[in-house]
This record gives C-alpha cells, structure tokens and sequence, in this order.
C-alpha cells in the first residue's frame, strides 16, 4: 500500500484543492506569482493528512523530487507545489512553526538518505543570508499558510506549504522582471495588511528561513533545522 493512501479522502481532497485554488485566484490574494503559476496551469497541488504526522512524508518528498526534475527538464514560467493538510482543525502560529520545520527535516533527511545532492547555488545552512532548501537537487523556498497566520497574507483555512523552485527566481532577476513582481507583491500586500511585512527580505540580504513559517520573529531567534548535508557544503 502506498504512503498517504489512506490518509485521503477523495471527495475531500477534492474540495480542498478548490478552496485553495479559489483562494489564490481571489483578488486580495497578493502572491502575483502564485496567481500567474495557477493561470498556467503550473501550481500543482497535493492533499496530506495530518501536519503532526509523518504519514505522507515520502509522498511529499517523491512529488518534491519529480518537481525538481520536471523544472529541469522544462525550465520555462512559474511554478509552485502547495502541500494542503487536512489536520489539525485548529493550529496557533508557533505550533504551526514547529510543525512546518519537523516536516522540513523529515524531507531532507530523506533526500540525503537517497544520495540526492544539495543545490550548490545555495547554503544548507539555515543561519546563511544564502539559504535554501533542497531536495532533487533543486533549491527550494517555502512559504506558509495557516488559519492563525497574523498576516492576512498567509491566512488559509487548511495548514499549507508551499514550495517554490529558487532558480526560477533568480531567472526572472536576470530578466529584470523580479523587481516588478515583488513590489506588485509588497503593494498588495500593504492594501490587504495595512503594512508591509516586516518579515520579508531579499534572497542574500538575510536567511530566508525566518520567512517560512509567516509568523514574526526576533533577532534571537533560531531555525530548527539542520539538514544532514550541511557537513558536506
């Protein structure tokens, strides 16, 4: 029996990957990335069960590997990998953190179980201004979404992780298009908040894992996180 199998309910995932999907396309959603993947039919969804479980951990990092490997075989557009969680119904920001980060670990240590390389445009180490994940050999950033979240932003019905391939960033920053597309970000952004988040920094300016989870934190704070591979960098 396949991991997960059980763990999903069709006529719920169903309906979930609508909600989400309506979600996305509604017009105070700021992400103009996520809205110009869904338009492209390039945001692929995956429904797991249970965010405090590892149940559908090798399900997740299989859908993280042929993404990566799909991107390298057709580099071209945006695209993102949003992972929904049925559970739990209800999740504060730092329980959903931790959360986010167990899941993390978990599929990076799968990744170097399998002899998969670490990207080496990027740092494996989470207090690095250069950090990403990794796994297939792709660099990856997340960002997360949750019931709780204090930013509007961030806020979906269902805990959710998405994943985004760093290189198509970079891509579009040598085209002179990424500069466009965050500020349209951080504008929409201010409309739906009032503010801009305080969270938010450019890839290179500050570690890029403080932004992950979407709750706010200090200077002391510290990443849970270390992927095995690090040694290696």
């Amino acid at each position: 029996m396949k991991p997960g199998l059980l763990a999903v309910d069709e006529a719920k995932s169903a309906d979930i990957t609508e909600q989400f999907r309506a979600h996305v396309a509604h017009a105070d959603f700021p992400c103009v990335g996520a809205k110009s993947a869904q338009a492209r039919n390039m945001l692929d969804v995956v429904i797991a069960h249970d965010m405090r479980s590892g149940w559908d951990d090798l399900r997740i990092h299989d859908r993280l590997l042929e993404w990566a490997d799909r991107y390298r075989n057709d580099p071209e557009g945006l695209r993102s990998l949003a992972v929904i969680f049925q559970q739990p119904d209800e999740i504060d920001e730092p329980t959903f953190e931790r959360l986010l980060w167990q899941r993390l670990q978990s599929f990076a240590e799968k990744d170097n179980w399998l002899g998969q390389s670490y990207d080496t445009s990027v740092s494996a180490d989470p207090t690095d201004p250069h950090f990403s994940l990794s796994f297939g050999g792709e660099a990856y950033f997340v960002v997360g979404l949750n019931p709780s979240a204090s930013r509007p932003a961030r806020r979906f019905a269902y805990p959710t992780m998405v994943f985004n391939l760093h290189d198509q960033f970079e891509t579009l920053r040598e085209d002179g298009r990424y500069e466009r597309m965050r500020d349209a970000i951080l504008e929409r952004d201010r409309d739906l908040a009032g503010d801009i988040n305080p969270m938010l920094a450019r890839h290179g300016e500050s570690s890029e894992a403080r932004q992950y989870s979407g709750r706010a934190v200090d200077e002391g704070w510290e990443c849970p996180f270390r992927d095995p591979r690090l040694e290696e960098k």
